[in-house]
Parts: structure tokens; sequence; C-alpha cells
């Protein structure tokens, strides 16, 4: 089974556990796309609707793809009562393209998950003419200045030393990480824009291993191996006082279609 196919298996803790994205970031997509409410877009690997619930409470007709039946479950669930919103279970590789149809294509926390090969000449296939592509995705960036970061570090260290590379962000969204790169490279696009947004998230030992579970790296470790490490950092949260906040950035990408 691919990887991006892991989160089905834990969609109702997919939900409780994953962050949104902040509505300044929603409504400058809403504006470099120059969208009014009636218009279309398209958002590939919806998950649960995090960000599919502020395209639709802004007024736009979403048609919202994703590949698991019990994400768009508890998709449809969370909408419900929204008449914009259309769920189809399919991903955006399998999906049947609708030659320049929408003047938004939108991927939230997908964009590393779509085929290198579509990633960009799909997405500008199903584009109108100037039409935009907006790429976001949540990074936690602030762990290295918590005090919990050298207790992490040696319980990974000691029970899955291969995750702590991976463990403070995915650096896929990150602006050293590949996106706007890619998209450049493509010659499908205009300039790439790029804007940051910094919040803050509180944790307890409770909520951040719940958030864990639901990324596919941990879900491919032995149950054994999982648990242990995640009872050893129960344990370190509770020794700081049981919670702690950490700093996250949402970076969004936009482009327009180039002519």
């Amino acid at each position: 089974m691919e990887r991006r196919f892991l989160f089905d298996k834990v969609a109702d803790l997919y939900d409780a556990a994953r962050p949104g994205y902040p509505d300044a970031l929603l409504d400058h997509v809403v504006a470099f796309a120059g969208l009014e409410p009636g218009d279309s877009i398209l958002e590939i690997g919806c998950g649960t609707g995090k960000a599919t619930a502020g395209f639709a409470r802004r007024g736009l007709h979403v048609v919202a793809l994703d590949p698991g039946a019990e994400l768009l479950r508890v998709a449809r669930k969370s909408l419900t009562g929204f008449q914009n919103v259309r769920f189809l279970q399919t991903t955006f590789e399998a999906w049947p393209p609708q030659p320049a149809a929408f003047k938004l294509v939108a991927a939230a926390q997908s964009w590393h998950w779509i085929a290198p090969e579509m990633r960009c000449t799909k997405i500008a296939e199903v584009l109108a003419p100037s039409g935009s592509l907006a790429v976001f995705g949540n990074e936690p960036v602030g762990f290295a200045s918590s005090p919990l970061f050298d207790e992490f570090k040696r319980i990974y260290t000691q029970l899955v030393p291969s995750l702590w590379e991976h463990f403070a962000a995915e650096a896929w969204y990150l602006p050293t990480g590949p996106v706007a790169k890619l998209i450049g490279e493509s010659r499908l696009f205009a300039a790439v824009t790029y804007k940051r947004y910094p919040w803050r998230r509180s944790f307890t030992g409770s909520s951040f291993i719940d958030l864990l579970r639901t990324q596919s790296r941990y879900q491919l470790l032995a149950e054994p191996q999982r648990e242990a490490l995640f009872s050893a950092l129960a344990v370190a949260i509770a020794a700081h006082g049981g919670e702690f906040e950490l700093a996250y950035e949402a970076h969004l990408y936009t482009a327009k279609r180039a002519s």
C-alpha cells in the first residue's frame, strides 16, 4: 500500500488531531486568484476537509478529490449543509481531467503525494486561462527551542533513530524545500510567490501522540516499536508539566498559469 493511502485508516483521529489553515492564508489565495462566490475550484487530496471548509464558507464551488473513503466520510459529515462542495473518491492521477474548468487548483498538505509527472502538467491542463495554483502546508518550526528538544532527541536516537531527522519538519513546504523550484522548472506557470503565516499550538502528551499517530511514517513502524516510542514521549512530556507549546508556520506558494 502506498503511504498516501494510510491516512484513511485513521480518518477520525486525523480530523481531530491535524490542524487547519489560517484564515489569512485562505483570504490571500482567494484574492490572488481573483475568486468570486460561485467560481469553481479543484482541491487535490482534501482529506477530512480542513482546507475545503474554508473555501466552501467563502461561497466557492469546490470539487474535492481524495482516494480515502473514510476520510471523505468525515469530510462530508463536517461539511453537511454545504451544497457547493462535491467530493470525489479518486486520486488526482486517476481523475478524468476537465480541461480549463477551474479558476484555482489547491493542494493543502498534499503536493508531495502527487505523482511528479502529473504535478504541474495536469494542473495546468485543468486551469482556466490565467487560472491559479495554490500549494500550502503547515510545518512545525520551533521545536529546537523547546525544553523538550534534548529529551526527545535522546528518545528518538535510542528507539527509532531513522525518524529523528524527520521529526521537526517535513521540509517539503519550507522555503528551503522543493515546491517553488518544481513549479518554476515546469515552465507552465508564471513567477511563484511565497508567503509565510506563523502561528502557535499547545499540546498535551495525549494530543501530541494523537498527531503523530496520523503520520504515515509512524503507522509503518512495528507496533511494539511505535508504542514504546509513544510511551517514552508521553513520560517526557508529563515530566515537563504535561503540556508544551510549539511554533508552527503555514507556507503558501501561488502562481498563475502561464499564457
